[in-house]
């Protein structure tokens, strides 16, 4: 059982068919019970979607993956009904940060602090209630100029603010992907100076051998993991089992 489970990918070019193509290569990376991080599964494909995930966490299941308290992603392609399906009980939180890199895409650079701002009063309530009278006000202040931004948080709004149930320690864990994309730099140095994989195996590998070479230096527990667990064990109604 993983109270935390994250996912990312990283873009590799592989040759296929006498052509270089770019493919995603997915990862899972969890928190186990102890509080240590441990790679789950890599997965490669040119595309996602339901399809794609769902035989991804079948493959977690059948694995001996029992069960997920919270996934940690980006707003990932099909990965939310594919999550239910497999792992009905498991919540899902969307990285924040990537949230607002969406947002701030196409806003203009004189507009950019302001609107970062008031995003920033968003994610940072203390509680949803607060949170969606601070979406309300940023509508009213934005939405005559940027209306897609107010629209992608309504879309995602629950698996945005999810995170705001929990007290800091947790918050500070789960609101963001950054701890797979730390990993996802570490493995960029590994495999640097591979521009081009002959073939998907080539790639799987070097993410191998480079993963094992990472794992050794993942002796150390999130900040106030023990707190944080009992908060898991509250919330999650007995279904982290405390040893």
């Amino acid at each position: 059982m993983y109270p935390i489970v994250y996912f990312d990918c990283i873009v590799v070019k592989v040759r296929q068919d006498k052509r270089i193509i770019n493919k995603a290569v997915y990862i899972a990376l969890g928190i186990n019970i102890s509080g240590l991080k441990d790679v789950l599964g890599l997965w490669i494909s040119e595309n996602e979607g339901a399809k794609f995930w769902l035989n991804n966490f079948t493959d977690l299941k059948n694995r001996g993956v029992s069960d997920i308290l919270i996934t940690c992603s980006d707003n990932l392609k099909g990965f939310g009904d594919a999550i239910r399906t497999v792992f009905p009980e498991t919540a899902h939180q969307l990285c924040i940060v990537h949230q607002i890199r969406n947002s701030l895409k196409f806003v203009s650079y004189k507009d950019a602090k302001e609107l970062t701002s008031d995003l920033k009063k968003i994610y940072q309530s203390i509680n949803e209630q607060e949170a969606q009278l601070a979406l309300d006000r940023f509508c009213e202040t934005w939405d005559s100029q940027y209306p897609y931004i107010s629209k992608s948080w309504k879309d995602n709004w629950d698996n945005l603010v999810f995170f705001l149930q929990f007290p800091p320690e947790i918050r500070r864990i789960i609101y963001t992907t950054n701890a797979i994309e730390s990993l996802n730099g570490q493995l960029r140095k590994f495999t640097k100076n591979k521009r081009i994989f002959p073939n998907d195996n080539a790639v799987f590998k070097s993410f191998y051998l480079a993963i094992r070479n990472i794992e050794k230096k993942w002796t150390m527990q999130p900040k106030n993991w023990r707190s944080a667990l009992a908060h898991f064990y509250i919330m999650f109604e007995g279904r982290v089992v405390i040893e």
